[in-house]
């Protein structure tokens, strides 16, 4: 099953850059990117978790700029699309899309082996 996961990839590539689905973790204890999960409708997304509470926007600030500084790219880059007040989330991330894919798997790689 993992490796239907890892073959799942949360996140779909456009002509300006990448989209991702994510599932947050506010007040996680600290932030990082903790690698694919299959929801039980068969979605899979990026699980992410912060140390920001989920209260006026401030978890959903600190998961753009971890993900802006994870892959390298401008906090102005990383927009919210849709999920403002839920765990689920949509950002829209803006760059060149093979890039941001290929990171985006070393990302998830790396969770995998600790």
């Amino acid at each position: 099953m993992v490796a239907n996961e890892a073959c799942k990839e949360p996140w779909r590539y456009s002509a300006a850059g990448i989209s991702i689905a994510l599932r947050v973790t506010p007040r996680g204890g600290r932030d990082g990117i903790d690698g694919i999960e299959q929801l039980a409708d068969g979605r899979s997304v990026l699980k992410v978790r912060v140390r920001a509470i989920a209260d006026g926007g401030e978890a959903n600030k600190a998961v753009l700029v971890l993900l802006a500084k994870s892959l390298g790219v401008p906090k102005a880059g990383v927009k919210l699309l849709s999920g403002a007040t839920s765990r689920l989330k949509q950002i829209a991330i803006d760059g060149d899309p093979a890039r941001l894919g290929e990171a985006l798997r070393q990302l998830v790689s790396a969770q995998s082996k600790d």
